[in-house]
């Protein structure tokens, strides 16, 4: 579930909510209980960016590169011998 921030126009009381895509915006400010609490729009806190994140991150023993042709430098000198 994503985590939406909010902000009440009326206190400036800013919050975040764990809500469902699904689920209607919030409307009541959970500090001063005025229906004035706008979404804002914010980035997420991270991104998944490469060629296989994976693939460095979560590797352990003899698994093949399954990225192609580029390996690590570990996996080129186990080769070598």
């Amino acid at each position: 579930m994503p985590i939406y921030e909010y902000q009440c126009q009326a206190c400036g009381n800013e919050h975040e909510a764990l809500q469902k895509m699904s689920a209607e915006p919030l409307v009541t400010c959970p500090s001063c209980n005025e229906p004035d609490l706008k979404k804002k729009i914010s980035a997420a806190g991270f991104r998944l960016k490469g060629s296989g994140w994976y693939e460095t991150d979560f590797k352990s023993g003899n698994k093949k590169n399954v990225a192609g042709e580029k390996s690590s430098p570990a996996a080129k000198s186990s080769k070598a011998g």
